[in-house]
């Protein structure tokens, strides 16, 4: 009996663990799972970093039904930031991002993320970029060559001494490296009368000359050195180009200037002279201008017929070099690439020619109708005065037929005689007057006039509109030039101007000068003498 309730007992308890475990295994597998979320790392200001310095960071996720995820940037990616679709982003922000002024800026970015199943999640972070203080540049700079009982001077060359951010520089001398006499100024200007034995010892060996290039207002500054040697050699000249770029590209018709700086180890005294020698031989050696003995200008300007069609550009070499008494020449090419360019004041009289021809074949139709219009007013006028004596007359004609029998009692025939004569008369005018054979009718002259008045109105208005809307070659360039001129030119070729009645032979006899046309079209501006 023991037994039997012990296994009872057993089995009830394994029923029951059982039933434990299948209702554990159920309650986890209706756990809610947490939505997808876009994780950044979690070191402190970890979105803050400096010019030149590299981010470089994992996107992570948590929550979502899947593990399968991509990602991508909604908004704020520049062209020098690297991200892929597994989250690994990479950015070196260049040294031009922020500047002394702005020292701080931000770059807001929204990145995405999308799991297998669909499920998207988005956020923002905003990256900050400080400035980073770059110091000054010094490159090689040309020796500083003495000259015994001589107050030398030394420019340093600007060209090779520069602040990378932009920032203004000044010159500190080195008290300790400074040679005794030497004088170094923030501008970068060094003067030396050197000594006997200072110069001996330059005979001995070249001697270094330091110095800082500070940038303001950070006062960052660079070390630099300048080589200090004697003139004891016939050495060749030297000079400088400004601008430096050995390359030229201009278009044609525009002006070329290149500035050169001469120097001589020896002395500026022994440089000779100075001078070009160009492949293309339509370079003009009067290009060359002769400032002082130590500075010269190339000044040229390549006409508009240079650069021959159809050729697009012309390429040649233009080698200068500065030679010293001694014959010693230093040389320096530079590559010249001209552009072939349409001549735009050839263009704009072209157009101008036909804005004015346009003008003045209105001017010449207007000056055409004006005389119709006159011819019509007078031949109204004179039908007027015609009509108005053939009523005179008919009505004489028919006062004298009607009196006649009472001054011709006596005799029949010549009674008669006036009757029949005076009332053919009558009806004969009447009849040769309807049909237009004598005489005009001044309704239709009135109807002509009124149609010559309204389309020498409505030609000049059109004109002044023409003539006001491309006054200025720059309106005359437009696309829609061409269109309103062929509009303006139809509006002058009308069928309807036929009723006009105008002479195909008619020639104007005046002269169709801007005067005039300025007269007629108020808003028309003649060619000025800079644009002929």
């Amino acid at each position: 009996m023991v037994v039997k309730n012990i296994l009872i007992a057993l089995m009830t308890l394994l029923a029951f663990t059982r039933f434990h475990q299948a209702f554990s295994q159920d309650a986890s597998n209706v756990t809610t799972v947490a939505p997808l979320q876009i994780i950044f790392p979690n070191a402190s200001e970890w979105n803050v970093l400096d010019e030149g310095k590299e981010l470089n960071f994992h996107l992570q996720v948590k929550g979502g039904k899947s593990d399968s995820v991509r990602y991508s940037v909604a908004s704020g990616l520049r062209k020098d930031m690297k991200f892929d679709s597994l989250g690994h982003f990479v950015w070196t922000p260049s040294y031009d991002v922020a500047d002394r002024i702005n020292t701080v800026k931000t770059f807001p970015i929204v990145f995405e993320a999308v799991n297998s199943v669909g499920e998207t999640a988005s956020r923002e972070v905003i990256l900050k970029v400080n400035h980073v203080n770059r110091p000054p540049v010094i490159d090689e700079l040309k020796p500083f060559y003495i000259q015994y009982k001589t107050q030398n001077t030394y420019q340093i060359d600007m060209n090779s001494v520069r602040d990378p951010d932009g920032d203004p520089i000044v010159f500190v001398p080195i008290l300790s490296e400074l040679p005794e006499g030497m004088k170094l100024t923030a501008a970068g200007e060094i003067t030396w009368d050197a000594a006997q034995k200072q110069f001996a010892d330059l005979k001995k060996s070249p001697k270094y000359m330091e110095f800082y290039v500070e940038d303001q207002p950070s006062k960052t500054r660079t070390r630099g050195k300048l080589k200090l040697d004697v003139t004891q050699m016939d050495l060749a000249p030297d000079f400088t180009i400004v601008p430096q770029n050995m390359v030229v590209k201009s278009p044609e018709n525009n002006r070329i200037n290149i500035r050169f700086t001469l120097s001589d180890p020896n002395g500026d005294e022994d440089i000779a002279g100075f001078n070009f020698i160009s492949e293309n031989k339509n370079v003009p050696a009067s290009a060359l201008v002769k400032n002082t003995p130590t500075s010269y200008e190339f000044i040229w300007e390549p006409g508009f017929e240079f650069v021959k069609d159809p050729f697009d550009t012309l390429a040649f070499n233009i080698t200068f070099y500065a030679m010293d008494k001694g014959q010693n020449k230093r040389e320096k090419t530079m590559r010249f690439i001209i552009k072939n360019t349409i001549d735009e004041r050839q263009r704009d009289a072209y157009v101008y020619g036909l804005y004015k021809g346009a003008l003045v074949n209105a001017w010449g139709l207007l000056e055409q109708m004006q005389e119709k219009e006159t011819y019509l007013k007078k031949a109204y006028a004179k039908a007027k005065k015609g009509k108005r004596g053939r009523s005179l007359l008919n009505a004489s004609l028919g006062a004298t037929t009607g009196i006649a029998p009472q001054f011709t009692k006596k005799d029949p025939n010549v009674r008669g005689y006036i009757t029949t004569i005076g009332g053919t008369t009558v009806a004969t005018i009447g009849t040769l007057e309807a049909t237009e054979v004598i005489g005009k009718s001044t309704n239709g002259l009135l109807e002509r006039f009124n149609y010559v008045l309204q389309k020498k109105n409505e030609l000049r208005n059109k004109g002044d509109v023409f003539a006001r809307e491309y006054a200025q070659k720059s309106s005359r360039r437009l696309p829609d030039f061409i269109r309103k001129l062929d509009e303006f030119k139809a509006l002058m070729n009308l069928s309807g101007l036929v009723a006009l009645e105008l002479d195909a032979n008619w020639e104007n006899k005046k002269e169709a000068t801007d005067a005039a046309l300025k007269k007629t079209f108020k808003d028309f501006v003649p060619l000025s003498k800079d644009d002929d």
